[in-house]
This record gives structure tokens, C-alpha cells and sequence, in this order.
């Protein structure tokens, strides 16, 4: 494995814990001067693309030296940030990636001039993205591709992809999922809802916040935790004035991931508005603390989140997708035997596709089925249906 040299102090420390003797650890790093780009992030995609070029070279060398059966290349994890492995002659496995995940247009008119901007930029360096021939030859060379999302697998098919495969990046150690499992359902008045991530327009904070209004209406004895810091908070606590909720909502700012989980187990349910995240590991952490999740059938946490662990809603407009929240939460809030079971659905969801031993159970199978091209041609849609059997 090729990595930064500043990385090397966490990996050593881990091996005292758990001594990996087939792993060898390369550490390559950039000369100080182009490390200088990378402070700050003002020049991180430079950085990036120097540091990839670098790594490239040093592959190669040791290819010619030991020879790679395959070459799998995993960060930064967005497709148009790409590697240059593929030109090492050896199979090329890209991802999980993801980067092409987009919210409808109708959703814009919600933002202010700050995030309509933020969504036009993006839109731009993805669209200049998808004409970067480095990003094509990534795609088009690339034995097999791992995609967060959906959205990014039907772009990289059009990139020219031969073969996709939608793999969710999240996972939890069996120790967190103990910890989060052992916890209770929390039963007792008031019936809270929490969303957690950084206060950002495309987070859809302000969506959740309406959806809550209407349904604090119907019950009262309701509440609405926000975790998490950034540029918008003080336009949702303004939106939070406006709707009459201030009093129920509380904005708890930053935490550690501790504290934060430990405000997770105490609340009933988890909103996910998020429009364009290919993560969502938020959703994850909720369900396996047995906590539905309601979020939008939009990006990461819609390959992960189903019907048996709880709502993925419609995005076709802005209105529409806050009644359809507001209607989930109802359905949550007023049936506790339909909740206790979307529970049990959660937490088995968790068990059966997001643990770190199915990603390694996924990447052996991969690795060892001959996915990477080295099967023939009639054998692949047997070996797609397999390995889908086992995809999160």
C-alpha cells in the first residue's frame, strides 16, 4: 500500500494492535515545496494530481521490480480526481468513488445567492471533469469500477466503464456496532428527532426544519436536535423563528463523534435531508443503534437506507418532499410497534452489509473470483449476480 509519509506514526501504532504480515506499507511523499499547496486546501486538486503522478512513478518501479497481479486505487474517492495506475500493465480497479450526485433543479430556488453559485461551480468542474481524458482513461481501462452511488455508476458507464458495481463506502467495526446495539430504544416523552452533519445549503437542514414544524403541530410534545456547525446556522435558526419552532429545536453546534453519538441514543428517529451526499455515514451509525432513518432517495444514504429500516423520500420538489417528510414522521412517531420493527430492521441491515468483515468478505471475492478480467466472458453476468448477492 502507497501512502503519504505523514500517515506512518497512525499505521505503525495500529500494527502493535493488529500485525498485518502480508500488508506492506510504501511511504511516498511530495518534496516540501509542492506540500506547500497542500496547506489550507488552496491548492488541493495541484497537490492531488502531483502527488498521484509521483506515486505513479514509484508503482511502476516496483512493478518492474515485483510485479502486481492488480492495482486498486481508493482515495480521494471522486471519480474526477483520477489516478494514473491505469497505465501500469496489470488490471486497474478504481473506487468506491462517487462525485456525480446531484440534486433535482427545482431544490435551487430554496438556496441563497451563496449556494446557488457553490451548485453552479460544482456543476462546471464536474462537467469539465467528465472531459478530462485522464478521468476517461480511468474509466475506460479500469477492469472493474466501485461506486458509492447510482448516480456516479450511470456516469461512469457513460465515461465508458465496462463494468460497475454500486459498493457504499460506510462501514463500522464490530466493536461500535456492539456499543451502538446495546443501547435502548428511547421511549419516553418528548418524541425527538435529530440531524446531524455540517450546517451547509445542500445538507437540507432547511427541509427538515419545515417538515418538523408541520408535524410539531399535530404533536407538540416534540423536539428537534441539530447537530453540527457551519456557514448556515444562523439562517436555520432564523428559519426555525419564522416557523414557530425555536422554542423545540436546539442547535447543539460542533461535537466529537462520541458526544454526538451519545445525542443519537437519545432520540427516536434520524432526519437525513442531505440532496447530494454520496456518504452518509450518520445513517448508518442510527441504524445500527436501532434508530429508523428518514432521509431522501437521493445519493449515498439511499443505498443504504430501505423500506425495512425506514423512509427513503421522493426529491421532485421542495414541497413535495417536505410533505412526504412530515407524512414519514407521523407514521414513525404514531405507531410504536411499526417503529419497534423498523428498529429490528435497522440494526439486522447494519449486521448483514456494513460491517468491516462483509467489506473484506466483498474485496476478497473481487480479488479472488478473477472479477478483474481474468475470467471469461460467459462467466461475468454469473459472477455480477454473485457479487451483488453481498453488495451494500
Amino acid at each position: 500500500m502507497i501512502t503519504r509519509a505523514n500517515n506512518r506514526g497512525p499505521i505503525e501504532s495500529g500494527l502493535k494492535q493488529e500485525h498485518l504480515p502480508h500488508v506492506n506499507w510504501i511511504y511516498f511523499d511530495l518534496p516540501t515545496w509542492a506540500r506547500f499547496w497542500k496547506k489550507g486546501g488552496r491548492g488541493l486538486r495541484l497537490y492531488y494530481f502531483l502527488w498521484q503522478l509521483g506515486a505513479y512513478f514509484v508503482s511502476r518501479r516496483l512493478h518492474r521490480r515485483i510485479g502486481f497481479d492488480a492495482v486498486h486505487h481508493l482515495t480521494f474517492g471522486t471519480y474526477w480526481l483520477p489516478s494514473f495506475l491505469p497505465l501500469l500493465p496489470v488490471p486497474f480497479i478504481w473506487g468506491p468513488v462517487g462525485g456525480a450526485e446531484s440534486m433535482p433543479r427545482s431544490f435551487r430556488n430554496c438556496f441563497g445567492i451563496n449556494g446557488r453559485i457553490f451548485e453552479l461551480l460544482r456543476d462546471a468542474g464536474r462537467a469539465l471533469g467528465n472531459l478530462n481524458p485522464l478521468v476517461k482513461m480511468n474509466a475506460r481501462r479500469a477492469a472493474l469500477v466501485l461506486s458509492k452511488t447510482e448516480d456516479t455508476k450511470r456516469c461512469l458507464t457513460s465515461l465508458g466503464a465496462r463494468r460497475v458495481l454500486v459498493c457504499s463506502e460506510v462501514g463500522l467495526t464490530a466493536d461500535e456496532i456492539d456499543s451502538l446495539s446495546a443501547s435502548p430504544a428511547h421511549q419516553c416523552a418528548p418524541f425527538r428527532l435529530l440531524s446531524l452533519g455540517r450546517l451547509l445549503h445542500w445538507k437540507g437542514f432547511e427541509l427538515g426544519l419545515t417538515a418538523f414544524a408541520r408535524f410539531h403541530h399535530d404533536f407538540p410534545a416534540s423536539e428537534y436536535w441539530i447537530i453540527g456547525e457551519g456557514p448556515e446556522r444562523k439562517r436555520l435558526e432564523a428559519v426555525a423563528r419564522k416557523l414557530g419552532v425555536a422554542e423545540s429545536v436546539s442547535f447543539w453546534g460542533g461535537m466529537s463523534r462520541a458526544q454526538a453519538l451519545e445525542k443519537l441514543l437519545e432520540c427516536n428517529v434520524l432526519v437525513h435531508p442531505s440532496l447530494h451526499d454520496s456518504g452518509g455515514w450518520v445513517c448508518i451509525e442510527a441504524m445500527a443503534a436501532g434508530r429508523p432513518v428518514i432521509c431522501l432517495d437521493l445519493g449515498g444514504p439511499a443505498t443504504q437506507v430501505t423500506g425495512a429500516t425506514g423512509f427513503k423520500v421522493a426529491a421532485v420538489s421542495p414541497q413535495q418532499a417536505v410533505r412526504d417528510l412530515t407524512w414519514a414522521l407521523n407514521q414513525v412517531a404514531t405507531n410504536r410497534a411499526f417503529r419497534d420493527e423498523l428498529s429490528r430492521g435497522a440494526r439486522e441491515r447494519v449486521q448483514e452489509c456494513f460491517t468491516w468483515e462483509k467489506k473484506a468478505e466483498l474485496a476478497k471475492r473481487i480479488y479472488t473470483a478473477g472479477f478483474i478480467g481474468l475470467i471469461p466472458k460467459k462467466g461475468e453476468q454469473e459472477l455480477c449476480s454473485r457479487l451483488n448477492s453481498i453488495k451494500s
